[in-house]
């Protein structure tokens, strides 16, 4: 029976490559827009600007505080309510993107701050901008701090984009979901979901050990 089972998850194999894919495009996206916000939010954050330190504030708390499949209930169920109406998978990628903004917004507002005040001072008296300082001065050191949490909550937002199958995203969880009903086997059939999104996630904590080994050679002397 057990080959059996197997055979049958064999042949079912392409959808759930179809549904990985699926997996691999929302986290994609919400990975790149999430950066961007989170980066843009937590420069802001760490630069101190008063009222739009207190809206970074009150979003952080909120996504943070909240469990994601509220806010993806939110997004897809009540914002049509307001005239919002988006489509599952425009509904996960902008769950992810505020999720994900929210948590990289504090890696990268904890980074800046670890840098030393006196690296910034010394950069502004020889008459760099705060711009030319961002770039030049600060960001470059703290993207040794910066880096390792930020991969590593890439590796958990793929994870969490499992969560957005219960909206209708057709991934690789919803995949397995369809599939188990067929292949009463839990075990072989989520075992391989799991292994799918190994596959995925791997890479990117191997990215992150060399990145971080990078960083530490062509900054440590700063």
């Amino acid at each position: 029976m057990w080959l059996y089972y197997f055979q049958q998850l064999v042949h079912t194999f392409p959808f759930f490559l179809k549904g990985l894919w699926m997996t691999v495009a929302v986290s994609g996206l919400s990975l790149i827009m999430g950066t961007m916000i989170g980066f843009t939010a937590g420069i802001v954050r760490a630069s101190r600007v008063p009222v739009l330190g207190k809206l970074l504030f009150v979003y952080v708390d909120f996504m943070r505080g909240t469990p994601f499949l509220v806010q993806v209930f939110i997004i897809f169920f009540i914002l049509p309510e307001w005239g919002l109406q988006l489509e599952a998978f425009s509904a996960a990628v902008l769950a992810l993107t505020l999720y994900a903004g929210a948590y990289i917004c504090e890696i990268v507002s904890g980074g800046i701050t670890a840098v030393p005040p006196g690296q910034s001072e010394a950069a502004k008296a020889t008459g760099l901008n705060w711009f030319q300082r961002m770039r030049h001065v600060v960001l470059p050191q703290a993207m040794k701090t910066i880096l390792p949490p930020l991969v590593g909550q890439y590796v958990l937002l793929v994870k969490d984009s499992s969560v957005v199958s219960v909206i209708g995203v057709t991934d690789v969880t919803r995949v397995g979901w369809f599939t188990v009903q067929r292949i009463p086997e839990g075990l072989m059939v989520f075992g391989l979901v799991g292994l799918l999104y190994f596959v995925v996630c791997y890479p990117l904590i191997r990215l992150a050990n060399q990145l971080e080994k990078r960083l530490r050679v062509d900054f440590g002397g700063l």
